[in-house]
Formats: structure tokens, C-alpha cells, sequence
């Protein structure tokens, strides 16, 4: 017991996570509020120096960083409560299990064609796969589909620049795009870009209600169209806008050019 208490004495009184990409801060008593968990024995048996972390510091589980939120309102209030429309019912089974919370893993555990009134508050998780997004797929589709998926457009958005000198024949300077954004409908957005999909702009949104708010983890685009070929997409337009402006008041100084380019994919 000594021993322990020594060790859990090593960590500080507020930490800092990192659960796949995203950054938590909470108290040592809310991490190890559930004896025997995962958690309770990673910070009560362990030192700082025999967990992993990120490169700032921050102690690292490579697990959904979006569903460890709900498995840390348990861990502080010991209740369940999921917001209406809640789809991820199973996966959020998955990731009690993973952090040994039995008690948690059990409130999960609805039978298939019941919902939890007093938590969840929508159906369950196979209703998504019957949406009303659901279309018979026909023998033309050039990518066979698994069932459940359905028709519909995605729109990739990304905003960029670059500067161009007053010598037009020097090498434009490229600035990073920004981010690329994800325009459709919620179930279609999940489907292709799965736990790439940044959420946190438009969170807890049900899966037939569109969104503009998406964006991506990464700054490539090939990586988004790559995701949207496998998911049977095909791009049927695009379209682009470009501004310019000086780097500063002086006319003769550098432009700046600025461009915003959609992409739209139907499948």
C-alpha cells in the first residue's frame, strides 16, 4: 500500500491527456475514481516515466478521442448521460471495455431494437444502418457498397494563398491550407472520413441533419479524395474564388493571393 501511494504521489494533482489527438485536463482523483479500471492501476501502479506521451508532455492513449469525453463525465459524476440521437452506442461499449469499467460497459449494453430512455433518448444503433439515406444499390455502381450506405453529395472545401513578388518569374510562395472542410449530410461525413472526421465544430449533431462545420485532421486533399473514391464517391464539380492584396500598404510590395476551391462528389 505504501508502495502505492508513493507511486500515485508522483503524478501531479492536474493532468494533461492526449487521447487520440485530443487534449483532456482533469484531476488525478477523476482518473482514478474507479478502482481496478484501467485507468485507476495506469496511474496508481505506474510512474510518470513508464507512461507514454506526446511530444508536450502530455500522458498518450491511442483510443477515440471523442468518445473518452463521455468515459470521463462517468468517471466524475459516476452517471451515464448521452446526448439525443446518440449513435455510437456500441462504440462506446468498446471503449469501457478497453478502460475496464464494467459498471459503464453494462449501462451500454441495450439489447438490439431498445433504447435507454433516460439515456440515449433516440433509437439504437442499428437504426442508422435503416435511415432514410437508404437506397437499393443498383448493378451500375462501379464500387460495390456495404449495405446500409446510401446516396448522397459531399462537398470538400479548402482555403489557401501563396505570394507573388513583384518579379512574376520568381517562384510563388506557398502558405499552408488552412484546413478542409467537410459539407453533408452527418451519417455520409462518418461513413467516409470515420475517426479523421473533426467533429468538435458541430458535436452530438443526429445523422440525418446536414452540416457545414466538419473538417479534417489533415491538410492534404489527396487523402480526402482517396477516402471518397473507396466509398464509391465521384467528383461532378468544382468551382473556385481568388482575392488578392498587397503584404503591406505599399503597392510595389509583394500580392497576396487568397483562394477558396469546393469540390463536389456524389455517389
Amino acid at each position: 500500500m505504501a508502495d502505492t501511494e508513493s507511486r500515485s504521489s508522483t503524478f501531479p494533482d492536474i493532468v494533461e491527456l492526449n487521447v487520440g489527438g485530443q487534449v483532456y485536463v482533469t484531476r488525478l482523483d477523476t482518473l482514478t475514481a474507479v478502482p481496478d479500471s484501467l485507468l485507476w492501476a495506469k496511474f496508481t501502479q505506474s510512474s510518470p516515466e513508464e507512461l507514454p506521451k506526446d511530444g508536450k508532455g502530455r500522458f498518450f492513449f491511442d483510443r477515440d478521442g471523442f468518445l473518452f469525453r463521455y468515459v470521463l463525465d462517468y468517471l466524475r459524476d459516476s452517471e451515464l448521460f448521452l446526448p439525443e440521437f446518440f449513435k455510437e452506442r456500441r462504440r462506446l461499449q468498446k471503449e469501457a471495455d478497453f478502460f475496464q469499467l464494467p459498471e459503464l460497459s453494462r449501462r451500454l449494453a441495450v439489447p438490439s431494437g431498445h433504447s435507454s430512455p433516460t439515456e440515449e433518448g433516440g433509437e439504437s444503433e442499428e437504426a442508422e444502418l435503416a435511415s432514410p439515406t437508404t437506397t437499393t444499390s443498383s448493378s451500375s455502381d462501379r464500387t460495390p457498397r456495404s449495405p446500409g450506405t446510401g446516396a448522397g453529395y459531399i462537398t470538400v472545401g479548402y482555403r489557401g494563398s501563396y505570394t507573388i513578388g513583384r518579379d512574376i518569374q520568381a517562384d510563388a510562395k506557398f502558405r499552408r491550407v488552412a484546413r478542409i472542410t467537410v459539407c453533408s449530410k452527418i451519417c455520409l461525413a462518418k461513413e467516409v472520413f470515420g475517426d479523421t472526421l473533426n467533429e468538435s465544430r458541430d458535436p452530438d449533431r443526429p445523422p440525418d441533419k446536414y452540416t457545414s462545420r466538419y473538417y479534417l485532421k489533415y491538410n492534404f486533399l489527396e487523402q480526402a479524395f482517396d477516402r471518397l473514391a473507396e466509398a464509391g464517391f465521384h467528383m461532378v464539380a468544382c468551382n473556385s474564388t481568388g482575392t488578392c492584396s498587397y503584404a503591406s500598404s505599399d503597392p510595389g510590395e509583394d500580392k497576396v493571393w487568397t483562394s477558396y476551391t469546393e469540390y463536389v462528389f456524389s455517389r
